[in-house]
């Protein structure tokens, strides 16, 4: 059993500390993963917080079919999604993309220290949406592409391909800004 389902088991119980738990050791992932739907980092943290209150306060139960951390992120990606219908119908104006990516970039410089993460980031926003969720799943996350499906929505064998050719576009892309994708760990 993974900790944060403990952690949550533990708050279904009463003990406050489990969702903190849950919070302090899941939030940044889940903002910038949300933050590949939305692509408004505020939104994403928006999101996030919506996530964490859904369990606070409806305390859906887990049926045990993935991991806690999957189950998470699939709550966020539904309300994200939801999020998306709900901009399409009133038809919000989007924030611009330069200003996205300044609030992004203080983000990362948080969650990613070193210079090769942030070349990879921007490589990364490059590429089909589809690529980014699936990269940022397995990759960043570490994810396994059972739990990525699960996610996404999808079987294990398309994210399973759709991996392959994300990992093929991001090695394309580097070496088109002029980085050797082998150096890229």
């Amino acid at each position: 059993m993974d900790s944060a389902a403990s952690s949550y088991r533990r708050f279904l119980a009463g003990d406050e500390d489990g969702l903190a738990e849950i919070i302090r050791d899941n939030k940044d992932g889940l903002i910038l993963y949300l933050n590949g739907f939305v692509n408004d980092i505020s939104v994403a943290e928006a999101l996030a917080e919506d996530t964490f209150v859904k369990l606070a306060v409806k305390k859906p139960r887990d049926k045990g079919g993935a991991s806690f951390r999957t189950w998470l992120y699939a709550i966020g990606r539904n309300l994200a999604v939801d999020w998306l219908r709900r901009r399409g119908r009133e038809r919000e104006r989007s924030v611009p993309l330069e200003e996205q990516m300044r609030s992004v970039e203080a983000l990362e410089a948080d969650y990613i220290r070193e210079e090769r993460g942030r070349e990879v980031r921007r490589a990364m926003s490059a590429l089909s949406p589809d690529y980014r969720q699936v990269l940022w799943l397995v990759y960043f996350e570490q994810f396994s592409c059972r739990e990525a499906a699960r996610v996404m929505r999808r079987s294990t064998h398309s994210v399973e391909t759709l991996a392959y050719r994300a990992r093929r576009a991001l090695k394309e892309q580097l070496e088109k800004e002029g980085f050797s994708y082998d150096d890229i760990s």
